[in-house]
């Protein structure tokens, strides 16, 4: 039987010729990595190369995706808040308001890996291009009713409509990174890639409550929830748009040719095939697989491992935020909350384009286990110099330089341990296991704070986050452990081989 490869783009129509359709993929796929040779300006595979990032973008097509997924991002850090002030001076009621928040969030958190799902299985374009119009609509529909003050069960009900249409862009981001930096050749450039989404994910962060504050004092309560519907659509509609460089749903698959006489064969050819077939001549749709679909990525051994590291991660933030408000409100300094929380965002983002510019060698469970301890250190020294706001400025700087490497080799960890199909869904769960421990650590700073007062709050971060430094450390060992069994499978495999 002759040699195939079976391939369909993503978002695109399949051709009802399966040779037009190999034609036309091999022929993508052959241009893509002739653009991506250092000949025609793409990365080089040396080391030496002067800068990561200019070798990020000289891939054609990365420069488009990065940017229009960073401005359809900006929901993501506005929309909560958003919600927030906008209830409380339409409605003058905290309670709803952080309620109504909160049930927005749980709505994100449970409808972000079936969305991921989906992309994953019929492509970025074809998905995203309805859920797009969806949430978009979704968006305005809630901020046009909080205009006109509709009762709050109603609106309440679109809050929660809106969070079910939201999916994670910055999901579909690192997955088009994976795609154009595919090849072991590239795993350094993926290593900056995803340092360089982490940053991004901050400055969001960091651009995004600061807007929000300031369209609703300063232009009209409800202005901060528009701002990010249009950033929504018109970012999401350009990086849908772009074809280039969207992932296809199927890898290439290679079928070796079988003998004559092989048992599979004659099975095929005595299952309603003709008399005197040969082998050449079975179509490519009489091999089609009716199994089991894809497994969900958590069944994949070591995600869920991962997921639990990034839960009690993110509670240390989300605790860390209400601590410092309740700390500022007491100290009569409110109008520098804002500067405050910005100064650990800014040490992020910084952290992250420090840690994507180098190469990093070695394990990044390893690296996760060293960003997370200095991380530890750092809380511990927030909450000896808490009262003095320019020293604790100055420590949540440094303490964010940690924040977004740990992240980025998190995105690393699973890219490596799901299978490439379901990519999106893997890094879309870190995205849902973060809003867990985001809302978890708020929920336990509230009843800490109701209890006692702002210098107990800020003793959480330095639990949580010491509790993940050891839960990676008991990550790190097993990966380790898993590492030294593979390789020694491998080599009795090898040695029956031989013995053969």
């Amino acid at each position: 039987m002759s040699n195939f490869i079976a391939a369909s783009a993503a978002g695109q129509s399949t051709p009802s010729s399966p040779v037009v359709s190999v034609a036309s993929a091999a022929k993508r796929r052959a241009k893509t990595q002739r653009a991506a040779s250092p000949e025609n300006g793409g990365p080089s595979q040396s080391p030496k190369r002067s800068s990561l990032y200019a070798g990020l973008f000289a891939i054609p097509g990365t420069k488009a995706f990065c940017i229009s997924g960073a401005v359809a991002r900006l929901p993501t850090s506005m929309m909560s808040l958003g919600i927030v002030l906008a209830l409380n001076h339409l409605y003058d009621n905290w309670a709803i308001a952080g309620t109504m928040s909160a049930a927005y969030i749980l709505a994100l958190a449970v409808v972000t890996p079936f969305y991921a799902r989906l992309f994953d299985r019929f492509g970025q374009r074809r998905v995203g291009r309805a859920v797009l119009s969806l949430q978009v609509v979704s968006m305005l529909a809630f901020a046009f009713s909080a205009l006109v003050r509709v009762p709050i069960p109603l609106l309440f009900s679109l809050a929660v409509i809106m969070g079910l249409t939201q999916f994670s862009f910055g999901a579909l981001v690192r997955t088009r990174w994976a795609y154009a930096l595919r090849g072991p050749g590239n795993e350094k450039l993926l290593n900056t890639a995803y340092a360089l989404e982490s940053a991004i994910d901050e400055v969001v962060f960091i651009l995004g409550p600061i807007l929000a504050a300031f369209l609703a004092t300063s232009v009209h309560p409800v202005s901060q929830l528009f701002v990010p519907t249009l950033a929504c659509g018109l970012g999401g509609a350009f990086f849908f748009a772009l074809r280039g460089t969207q992932p296809p749903v199927m890898e290439a698959v290679e079928v070796q040719p079988a003998a004559e006489d092989d048992a599979d064969v004659r099975a095929a050819m005595g299952n309603g095939a003709q008399v005197g077939m040969k082998p050449d001549d079975i179509k490519i749709h009489q091999l089609h697989r009716h199994g089991p679909r894809p497994k969900s990525v958590l069944l994949c051994q070591g995600v869920l491992p991962v997921l639990v590291v990034f839960v009690a991660f993110n509670m240390s933030f989300n605790a860390f935020d209400v601590s410092v408000t309740a700390m500022m409100k007491a100290l009569g300094r409110e109008q520098l909350l804002g500067l405050q929380l910005a100064m650990f965002a800014v040490g992020s983002c910084i952290g992250g384009l420090i840690f994507g510019a180098r190469e990093m060698k070695g394990s990044s469970w390893r690296h996760m286990v060293q960003f997370l301890a200095l991380l530890t250190l750092g809380y511990v020294l927030i909450r000896i110099f808490m009262d003095n706001l320019l020293l604790l400025g100055a420590l949540s700087v440094l303490s964010g330089l940690c924040v977004a490497p740990v992240f980025a080799t998190g995105n690393l960890i699973v890219k490596r341990i799901v299978p490439s199909r379901s990519l999106t869904e893997g890094l879309s769960w870190i995205t849902t296991a973060g809003q867990i421990g985001a809302s978890l650590g708020s929920s336990l700073a509230g009843i800490v704070l109701d209890g006692a007062d702002y210098h107990v709050g800020l003793l959480i971060p330095c639990v949580t986050t010491f509790v993940t430094l050891l839960l990676a450390m008991g990550c790190w060992a097993l990966a380790r452990r898993r590492a030294v069994e593979v390789r020694a499978r491998r080599a009795r495999e090898r040695a029956s081989i031989k013995a053969a």
